[in-house]
């Protein structure tokens, strides 16, 4: 049943500060033509009393959109959702993470499994992951997804591609074109997300796969795991990369130091890289990933581990190793996201759009010269663990949630 969910905000400013809230100072207004400018979204005492390195990298300004829109429900019937992508004819092609994929219609109608898909393993965080399509995809059909793949040596990130049939009931001639070694024998910290730049190159993103015994490889150069990754459409390193004819390095290796990267997108306005990934408790982080780039996990973070100890040495800040552009403490779980290019909502343009996991939340995040300026949270009431979202050829907002749920945002 099609459940619908009015959203009409106006301008307001909020009045009151959380205790757990750090110091206004940090809460920088925001320049944009949002209605509303107000105390930080986040009102949860935070698990570190760590200091930002700038102000306005965490708990910023909040912001309110004044154009009335809704979220609606198209279905609840998918089983575990985890990537989702727009074909050209505005239908959505989705991944389900125990293996299956899935076409929905704008009005929220699932055509049956697809099959012909690699063997996945589903066990903990792994499954079928990621998904996106060739950009001429209107004449070769291709598309490319990501996945824990199973192997005697243990359980590693993928990467996938094969034809949609005519009648889109299969994938034809599937084929693994990468794989982030080492693989481990753990079911935790994939990444998984992969995308097409406009060079016609591929992006994917791995996890560092959570164990102190693995975690010490998102720093290193020649391992695959907690990683960004610039290949080809066959899988090779892609020309150009920063480590390309380096001696101990991977040429496929883009930037390094991540934790567990489930959000990538490309800003359409810059043409810039941005991922955001999972911290500890607290220390989720937003970065704009630039070629050959240490972003500091394990060696710096915002965050503690899940026991409560520190992490390593407990320092937020080091040479040579790249500051967040923002974090979260406590934690959203930043899993999916994508920028909005549409001018049907002109304020969100090219803002940046969150699938919020443990924040049962969208994430609007305003972005000004590679700064944020601005929070906002989407669909909060909903109660939903969002896994991810994605612009459609409509202009709306498309989301999925680890409930089986698939979301319409747009203009009322």
């Amino acid at each position: 049943m099609t459940k619908i969910i009015p959203v009409l905000i106006t301008a307001a400013t909020l009045a009151i500060t959380s205790c757990g809230t750090p110091p206004a100072e940090n809460a920088v207004a925001a320049t944009t033509d949002s209605t509303a400018v107000g105390s930080p979204v986040e009102t949860k005492e935070p698990n570190t009393q760590y200091k930002p390195a700038f102000v306005g990298q965490t708990r910023i300004a909040s912001v309110k959109t004044s154009t009335a829109y809704e979220g609606k429900v198209l279905t609840s019937d998918l089983k575990k959702p985890w990537g989702i992508t727009s074909l050209p004819d505005g239908r959505l092609l989705i991944t389900e993470k125990e293996g299956t994929m899935r076409i929905a219609t704008k009005e929220g109608a699932l055509g049956a499994p697809i099959t012909g898909i690699p063997k996945v393993n589903s066990e903990g965080q792994g499954g079928l992951l990621g998904i996106c399509i060739d950009p001429d995809f209107a004449s070769n059909r291709m598309v490319y997804w990501a996945f824990s793949e199973p192997s005697a040596a243990g359980n590693l990130t993928a990467a996938a591609k094969g034809k949609l049939s005519a009648d889109e009931t299969k994938i034809e001639g599937a084929t693994v074109f990468y794989r982030a070694t080492p693989a481990y024998k753990g079911t935790l910290h994939y990444g998984g997300r992969i995308l097409f730049t406009k060079d016609g190159n591929l992006i994917l993103s791995t996890g560092e796969r959570s164990d102190l015994e693995t975690r010490p490889q998102a720093q290193d150069i020649n391992s695959g795991l907690g990683k960004v990754i610039r290949i080809t459409k066959e899988g090779k390193p892609a020309a150009g990369n920063p480590f390309e004819g380096k001696s101990g390095a991977r040429p496929e290796l883009y930037s390094y130091g991540h934790r567990n990267v489930q959000s990538i997108a490309l800003n359409p306005a810059t043409g810039d890289l941005w991922e955001a990934e999972f911290g500890p408790r607290g220390g989720d982080e937003l970065n704009r990933i630039e070629p050959g780039k240490n972003y500091g996990w394990p060696t710096i973070t915002y965050g503690i581990e899940y026991s409560g100890e520190k992490v390593g040495e407990a320092i937020q800040q080091k040479e040579g190793l790249e500051q967040p552009v923002y974090y979260w403490d406590p934690v959203v779980s930043p899993s999916g996201m994508t920028f909005y290019s549409s001018d049907n909502i002109p304020e969100w343009k090219n803002n940046l759009f969150i699938a919020c996991l443990s924040g049962m939340h969208i994430a609007r995040i305003v972005i000004e010269n590679n700064k944020v300026v601005g929070e906002e949270r989407l669909l909060a009431s909903e109660n939903q663990r969002f896994r991810a979202v994605t612009e459609g050829t409509d202009g709306a907002l498309y989301a999925v949630t680890e409930q089986g749920r698939l979301y319409r945002v747009a203009k009322k």
